[in-house]
């Protein structure tokens, strides 16, 4: 093919319907390893080309289902690299509170080890709890992106701080890096992995966002829940690289959605009814109110309007503008009450859904990707494993059948199997020399 369908399942622990844990009767995932290596090996088993976890660096009371903890996704990367062999490892590391160097080696170090499948999800992190875990307010929202720039900076100049062949003269040098924010000499402890250096994911749809998915990102996380959004997005982003000097088919845009699947429609319809049934609505409401920076809502009639007189504008808020704006129009648009914008959230959280055949979403992705909304899709699967494996037993055959997605892996990489070019150190260098 010339172009390639991306799926990437996001794993999150039961699944990402918070009633998942209560319809399944188990709510697994937690810290455990072999589950995670099950579902990645399920994964594998459709060809999908990577499995992502979200992360960051703070307990979130506010958890909209079971409690559970969070363990550091590169470690439990390592592991799932052990139990594969194929499939892509992406991880979300927050460029507001880590060091450049310390993440260009444990990154490298996960590619290395996985044989060149790994990814970094930069995240900015907009979140008070996560401020107050290190000791300081919390950075602006134009702050994180001034930080996130160079930190990516430096970070892409460590990965590309060893040649190819680092035996020959000069094969291995320091970055000599003084900046605003970071100060570091360099060079990395180790070289390069058959992939080059770890894809670089991104996740922001803010202006500013944008624009550093533009000059760095390989694939870009977003939410985009209608077509028409999508499509705007898509040429608001591929724009964006262009502009950068970059190739624009060398950024994979890859809305979030979450499926609801079955044989016919009216018992995908049923099935999403089943779960929809369990949601705590309490609990909803303390995760709504997380999303726009902490409100309290718990005082608020579930079935009035939503008040919008007591949510933050994306322009008030320094925390995730690019969500806020997305639930306040999700609820605007809609006439939603609260209990409908708890419904939403708990339906992908302002994602894309379907709710349908598996023929009719095999038809949903194919008009996405091939009319300019999408270069594939991050999947939030409602309820793991269960749901898992109905998608891969029963969409994906039909995508292969219609030609859209692979039917093997098209190599060991991932930059391989998303058709990514492969980096050298010198092509990473002058890169960065050109961004200025």
């Amino acid at each position: 093919m010339s172009r390639r369908l991306v799926l990437n399942a996001f794993f999150a622990g039961s699944g990402h319907h918070p009633a998942a844990w209560r319809v399944l009767g188990h709510a697994s995932g937690d810290l455990d390893a072999a589950w995670y290596q099950e579902l990645a090996r399920t994964a594998e088993r459709g060809k999908l080309q990577s499995i992502f976890f979200a992360d960051g660096p703070a307990h979130q009371a506010s958890q909209f289902g079971p409690t559970h903890g969070v363990p550091e996704p590169r470690i439990l990367l390592t592991t799932i690299a052990a139990a594969t062999s194929n499939i892509g490892l992406i991880a979300t590391s927050s460029t507001t509170y880590n060091h450049p160097y310390t993440l260009a080696r444990e990154f490298a170090s996960l590619d290395t080890v996985s044989g060149g499948r790994a990814a970094w999800n930069v995240v900015t992190t907009g979140h008070e709890a996560a401020a107050a875990n290190y000791g300081g307010a919390l950075p602006t929202h134009a702050e994180r992106y001034a930080i996130a720039d160079e930190f990516l900076r430096v970070t892409l100049g460590l990965w590309a701080s060893w040649d190819e062949d680092p035996r020959r003269e000069g094969g291995i040098r320091p970055i000599d890096h003084v900046g605003e924010h970071f100060s570091v000499t360099g060079p990395l402890t180790l070289g390069r992995s058959p992939q080059g250096h770890p894809v670089v994911v991104q996740a922001g749809s803010s202006e500013a966002g944008i624009a550093l998915a533009g000059k760095y990102a390989e694939a870009v996380f977003t939410a985009t829940p209608t077509i028409e959004q999508g499509r705007e997005y898509y040429a608001k982003l591929k724009a964006a690289v262009a502009e950068a000097g970059r190739n624009p088919e060398h950024t994979k845009v890859l809305p979030g959605l979450m499926p609801f699947v079955a044989e016919t429609e009216e018992e995908a319809r049923a099935l999403k009814a089943t779960y929809d049934a369990a949601i705590d609505f309490d609990a909803g409401l303390v995760a709504l109110g997380h999303f726009f920076g902490g409100v309290d809502l718990s005082g608020h009639d579930l079935d009035a309007p939503v008040p919008f007189d007591a949510l933050p504008t994306a322009e008030e808020s320094d925390g995730i503008k690019s969500r806020i704006e997305i639930l306040r129009r999700i609820a605007d648009e809609g006439n939603l009450s609260l209990r409908g914008l708890v419904e939403v959230i708990a339906n992908g959280r302002g994602h894309l859904n379907f709710v349908g055949s598996y023929v009719q979403v095999a038809d949903f992705i194919e008009e996405w990707f091939t009319t300019g909304a999408a270069d594939g899709f991050n999947l939030l699967i409602p309820a793991y494993p269960v749901l898992l494996e109905d998608f891969i037993d029963n969409v994906v055959p039909i995508l292969q059948e219609r030609g859209l997605f692979h039917t093997e892996y098209e190599g060991t990489t991932l930059r391989e199997n998303y058709g990514l070019p492969i980096p050298t150190s010198e092509g990473t260098l002058k890169e960065l020399a050109r961004l200025g």
